[in-house]
């Protein structure tokens, strides 16, 4: 992590506990569960409305932005929050919502730090809207920049109003990806990837996508451990050894973050700390 620390983005990353692993346990975030749609289809994923799963594409309910500004009113106020996000339970920027939230939190907080996550299959459309809004940081999730291998994760992507399948799907979706990261950085946006590492199909290619991502401005990566789910649930779990292998062959090239948590659509406090890290408790009538 010490490349980032001396970087122009240096102000930023040392107070956001999903760029600094110094932090992670010490300044909280908050997610706003704002953006259900999605617009491509992992074979790993499964977006839910519940209270009981702690895993990302996971809410208690969706909220209108309204209520999302209203809840990070409440949650500043109980501990010290220094990021707000949009992480879901889609994709955030399949969904307007996203905007108009950034928006609106910039005239009532604008000193929180604000930060998306996606797929990136739109990111080329909006790298310019999101840096105007000045949304601070983006995550990435690129799983694959081989579509030989990128074809058995995605089944499916929606782009234009149009349904691709297959190679033709994912290298849309590749493109997009590193195209937008490279637009994102050169509008000074700081830039993370998640991978997530399936066993026997992209554990050898992942190195790969860090020195593409590098490339094109991604200052952090971030390998994350499959949660065998939907068509994705005979895979085996990563291990932690196959993991750590994985993050050292990275870091030789990027910078990795080690602490993620894989946190819910709706966590908000200090990752990690059951005490504090909560999410909103909803039942699924109350906002659906």
């Amino acid at each position: 992590m010490e490349e980032l620390k001396g970087s122009r983005f240096a102000h930023v990353t040392k107070a956001h506990p999903c760029f600094n692993e110094k932090m992670h346990d010490k300044v909280g975030r908050a997610h706003v569960p704002i953006a259900p749609k999605c617009n491509i289809y992992c074979n790993f994923c499964t977006r839910d409305i519940n209270q009981d799963e702690n895993r990302p594409g996971v809410a208690s309910c969706v909220m209108n932005t309204d209520d999302a500004i209203e809840h990070v009113e409440n949650v500043t106020k109980e501990g010290p929050i220094a990021v707000v996000g949009v992480a879901g339970p889609g994709d955030s920027l399949a969904n307007e919502a996203t905007f108009e939230f950034f928006e609106k939190l910039g005239k009532t907080n604008p000193d929180l730090i604000k930060c998306m996550s996606t797929n990136g299959l739109l990111l080329p459309d909006y790298a310019e809207r999101i840096a105007k809004l000045g949304v601070n940081t983006v995550t990435v999730t690129v799983n694959a920049v081989d579509p030989e291998i990128a074809k058995d994760i995605y089944t499916f992507i929606n782009y234009n109003g149009k349904i691709y399948k297959g190679k033709e799907a994912v290298e849309i979706l590749i493109k997009n990806q590193l195209e937008g990261i490279e637009k994102l950085s050169n509008l000074g946006v700081i830039i993370k990837v998640n991978s997530v590492l399936i066993p026997g199909l992209n554990d050898e290619h992942i190195v790969e996508i860090a020195k593409e991502v590098k490339k094109r401005g991604a200052s952090l990566m971030n390998v994350l451990p499959l949660i065998p789910l939907n068509k994705m649930k005979d895979y085996p779990r990563p291990t932690c050894a196959e993991i750590e292998k994985v993050r050292d062959e990275v870091e030789e090239v990027l910078p990795v973050f080690r602490a993620c948590t894989q946190c819910r659509a709706d966590a908000y406090g200090i990752p990690g700390k059951k005490s504090e890290d909560k999410h909103l408790g909803m039942t699924p009538a109350s906002h659906y």
